[in-house]
């Protein structure tokens, strides 16, 4: 393609993604396909010759648009926005064209120089500490576009391990890093979004998982308890991420008394999370939930969320670059330049070497529309969702979930989950309508987002009115009609449900790093992979055995890689005089496991002996698995029949001493054993 038929197919281009964009309403939100329909449709191999440019885009609207999931639809009510708007589109045009990789200042000056710049203004629009600012006089602190708030989390733990690391060394110069590293614990609410758990996977850290309040706020009293029990227990705190505006429901964790908490711990770096509410704190309004930014080692906000800014475009601020870069510089002679010393190589600040010019288009979107423009924008979004909670909180058969302060309503129909799982589901399979769950105080609810750009009121009307629709259906359907109407329509809405997307939860309970433990082909024994291998033998049926009394095996003939999980967390009180359940639901299930705790007659090892809670006050104790805690099946008595099991340790101020728990789930493989049958379903209608 020469620039005469680029100019040409150009313009079809802009054309065809305008008309897309204006006639998106005329479209399914959803698409009706199942896995696997665009391999039927393409051909396996690559064409040989090129093909005309016609038959390429007649494919995208025959084969492609079938399959796409619209986030720009004035009906789509899924997770957050996705920004997107033309300026941004033309950003993008023109960072592509010109192509460069802006892994340093010599490699694309005006690549490196507009990023800090824009970053900048952006920062102080949203009112962050001139601390975070790079040209401020006197900071040591800049800001970086990163892919995601997942990259910005990770980098930002990878420099707290790094500093916390160099620290423990200075006090323990003999002592190896692996070792130090395994002390090392990190801290988030059960609302945070799971990428806190991946990076602390990637960075081979403890992370625990602390338990929010009524309104899903981290508060500071919980943290400082938390830390507290486990620098007593040896460990050292060194990362606390906080979230403004929260996946599930846009809660806030309390940074006013978080704050404080982490000063009292010289090695913890406190990093938050604005992904999505970052962005509103544009408004003056709203810089009031910005409070407690100023204890801050790091802040992080989307503007490819909220600010009309397509992905990727995640900007992170850090209040002083040389703690980050110094976690992160590799640089080889080749990268080297005459200006390293007084100009900021991007590179050195995340994980990859190749850098998009990102800021182009994000420079574009502020320069078109004014930060006036921008706020203007995010206001009308959040005035769409108190219209939406109006309308809600009209009808007696709902309620809302949450405290509506930004573009998000959680709502659900007064009655059980299984109601509210049947209510959704009918919903996203009509195609009418997207949205997506979440769990907020141990109640499933339903997210409704303002995402579209152009978002107006009569889609949240038309939102409502398919709302109600449906759900006056389900409700006159459990108020008795028909067989013959109710068997028709559950035929319909069953077919419609699998051609549907499965919906995941967008807030699951939190596991820890998983254990891998191998399956040996054929009718072998499950060996743990922490089973040594001197304590594994041939015997002549070609079984391996496990002589060690602490290693118990598995009967079962399966082949692959079987995943255990590591650990949970759990609080609350563990009493075995009355039975204590503890629900879990599993990732891609939508059943309710509930575990009962009994009184194990195994021994953790000496390393994970359970001690007695040095707290006061109140009966309950807290029973938690942590991240070294977790009894593998092959640490179990031999003596038992083979199965499943976590062990959790239990402390509590009655207790002394406090004895281990173990939580175990399945059935036993021997007849006639009474172990292993705690397990109880609530299939909740399944």
């Amino acid at each position: 393609m020469d620039s005469a038929q680029f100019r040409e197919r150009g313009q079809e281009m802009v054309e065809y993604i305008c008309r897309y964009l204006e006639e998106l309403p005329e479209r399914r939100v959803v698409p009706s396909v199942e896995p696997g329909y665009l391999k039927h449709l393409i051909p396996k191999e690559a064409p040989e010759k090129g093909e005309p440019w016609e038959d390429i885009m007649a494919d995208v609207e025959t084969k492609i648009m079938p399959g796409v999931t619209h986030w720009q639809h004035p009906r789509f009510h899924a997770y957050f926005p996705s920004g997107n708007s033309y300026p941004s589109i033309l950003g993008d045009m023109l960072s592509d064209a010109i192509g460069c990789i802006g892994f340093s200042w010599a490699a694309s000056p005006a690549c490196t120089e507009l990023e800090t710049i824009v970053l900048d203004w952006l920062g102080k629009a949203i009112g962050l500490p001139v601390d975070f600012l790079a040209f401020a006089e006197g900071s040591k602190g800049g800001g970086v576009i990163q892919t995601s708030a997942s990259e910005c989390v990770l980098v930002c733990m990878l420099a707290a391990r790094a500093q916390a690391i160099k620290r423990l060394k200075l006090q323990e110069p003999g002592a190896e890093e692996g070792v130090l590293l395994g002390r090392l614990m990190a801290y988030c609410s059960k609302e945070a979004h799971s990428c806190v758990e991946k990076a602390a996977m990637i960075s081979f850290v403890k992370l625990r998982i602390l338990e929010p309040d009524q309104r899903c706020c981290l508060r500071g009293p919980t943290l400082r308890q938390a830390m507290e029990e486990d620098e007593a227990a040896g460990l050292v705190p060194f990362f606390v991420s906080t979230t403004l505006g929260t996946t599930s429901c846009c809660s806030f964790d309390n940074l006013m008394e978080i704050g404080p908490v982490c000063r009292r711990f010289p090695s913890v770096w406190l990093h938050v999370d604005g992904a999505y509410a970052g962005n509103s704190f544009i408004c003056p309004e709203l810089k009031p939930l910005l409070d407690g930014v100023q204890y801050a080692d790091s802040f992080n906000t989307n503007p490819n969320k909220w600010l009309l800014t397509s992905f990727d475009c995640s900007c992170l601020w850090v209040r002083d670059r040389l703690r980050l870069t110094s976690a992160l510089v590799v640089d080889p002679l080749y990268l080297q330049h005459g200006y390293s010393e007084s100009t900021i190589d991007y590179r050195h600040w995340g994980v990859p070497l190749s850098r998009r010019f990102r800021a182009l288009k994000l420079w574009f979107v502020m320069r078109t529309y004014g930060i006036d423009g921008l706020r203007q924008y995010i206001r009308h979004h959040i005035k769409l969702a108190k219209s939406f909670e109006a309308r809600v909180l009209k009808d007696p058969r709902f309620e809302v979930c949450n405290e509506v302060k930004l573009g998000l309503v959680c709502f659900r129909l007064r009655g059980t989950d299984q109601l509210n799982m049947k209510l959704l589901s009918s919903i996203n399979a009509s195609g009418r309508l997207h949205m997506v769950p979440a769990t907020v105080v141990d109640k499933y609810i339903i997210r409704f987002c303002v995402t579209a750009q152009n978002a107006k009121e009569e889609d949240v009307e038309h939102a409502w009115q398919v709302i109600t629709e449906v759900a006056s259906s389900l409700l006159g359907e459990m108020n008795g009609e028909p067989q013959e109407i109710m068997d028709d329509r559950k035929r319909r809405e069953t077919l419609a449900y699998k051609r549907s997307f499965f919906v995941r939860m967008v807030s699951d309970p939190k596991i820890y790093n998983p254990k891998i433990a191998k399956a040996v082909p054929g009718q072998r024994r499950l060996v743990s992979s922490e089973a040594d291998i001197e304590d594994i033998e041939e015997v002549e049926n070609d079984e391996p055995e496990v002589e060690s009394a602490s290693n118990v095996t598995i009967q079962k003939p399966i082949a692959t890689w079987i995943s255990w999980p590591l650990e949970f967390l759990f609080q609350g009180v563990f009493d075995e005089a009355h039975h204590a359940e503890v629900p879990v639901r599993f990732r891609h299930l939508d059943t309710m496991v509930r575990l009962k705790a009994r009184r194990g007659s195994s021994s953790p090892s000496p390393e994970h002996e359970p001690r007695e809670d040095s707290g006061s006050g109140g009966s309950g104790g807290s029973g938690s698995v942590s991240p070294t805690s977790f009894a593998s099946p092959a640490q179990q008595a031999p003596q038992q029949a083979p199965q499943a099991v976590m062990q959790v340790t239990t402390a509590s101020p009655r207790r002394s001493p406090a004895f281990p728990r173990k939580l175990t789930f399945g059935r036993s493989s021997q007849a006639g054993q009474g172990q292993g049958q705690e397990l109880d379903r609530d299939r909740e209608g399944k």
